[in-house]
């Protein structure tokens, strides 16, 4: 199977399990339910969840316990981009091609969907009866935890937010973004190889240099597209970073500079996938797909 049809596999499934869980009967308001379906049913190419289902297939784990890491992974990804769609943050109006949630509702219902998105990824992991020991559970919900938290996601928004207007290094700037994409990348590996109880260190600290290199690379990706895709492709507006005085790879390095520079991520990722016994040709295809996409 190609690797496209494999992500549409995932968008598919992924759909199929949050729609089912928003079908249950839910004591909750019915504008803030919407708002929070509306959010996590934004489309977007699903490549946390595709890590945790591709990761865990290597290694034997069940596909029920997959579909939870996926979709809790999905829900804090998810939430981050509500948030930072908000006026307080990045101000954007458009996401995935359709408006953001604070467009498409208000302000307060972003904020309180972003909430119930964040809230839902852990109740997901703590409630489902996974076929794992209980201390790799645990060990599932810590490392999202801290993967969203200031050690990772929410601790790079920070550090992106305060670099605005600023000139920062590359060291700087690579910080920013191991922090704010790397980590959720990174967690969505270690949550599909925590579902199987058959992964040792070694594959571990392999699958987490895999993931480190994709995620900077994926970001490097973005920074290109933002100067030469299109807003019809990328689902939202061109130019944005440009706009709000961020900065970016090609503005350190030059779009050339750029390009290579995620070439050189790229096979670094390939090359710590090297060290993993089990057949990685899937991983290895998402690596050449992060910097080969036009959105």
């Amino acid at each position: 199977m190609q690797l496209q049809e494999q992500l549409q596999d995932t968008q598919e499934r992924l759909a199929t399990f949050i729609a089912n869980y928003f079908a249950q009967p839910l004591d909750t308001d019915e504008t803030v339910k919407a708002a929070t379906y509306y959010s996590i049913n934004n489309g977007g190419k699903r490549l946390r969840p595709f890590l945790v289902y591709a990761t865990g297939n290597l290694f034997g784990a069940a596909i029920e316990d997959l579909d939870v890491a996926a979709a809790a992974i999905e829900c804090v990804h998810s939430y981050s981009l509500v948030h930072d769609d908000l006026p307080a943050m990045d101000d954007d109006d458009l996401r995935r091609g359709k408006p953001t949630c604070h467009i498409a509702f208000d302000e307060a219902q972003a904020i309180l969907a972003g909430d119930a998105l964040q809230t839902m990824a852990f109740e997901l992991l703590s409630e489902h009866k996974f076929k794992i020991a209980p201390e790799q559970q645990i060990k599932m919900i810590n490392v999202l935890a801290r993967a969203a938290g200031i050690q990772g996601m929410v601790g790079g928004q920070a550090l992106d937010l305060e670099g605005t207007n600023k000139a920062i290094s590359l060291t700087e700037l690579e910080r920013v973004h191991r922090l704010k994409t790397g980590a959720l990348l990174s967690a969505a590996i270690e949550l599909g190889a925590l579902c199987s109880p058959n992964v040792g260190d070694n594959t571990f600290n392999a699958l987490r240099q895999y993931a480190k290199n994709i995620g900077l690379a994926f970001q490097v990706q973005d920074d290109i597209l933002d100067i030469e895709g299109d807003t019809e492709s990328l689902g939202k507006p061109k130019g944005s970073d440009i706009e709000n005085k961020k900065s970016t790879y090609p503005a350190l390095l030059g779009l050339d500079g750029a390009k290579q520079k995620a070439r050189s991520l790229i096979q670094q990722a390939l090359k710590a996938l090297e060290d993993i016994d089990q057949d990685t040709e899937v991983l290895a295809s998402l690596a050449h797909y992060i910097i080969e996409r036009n959105y």
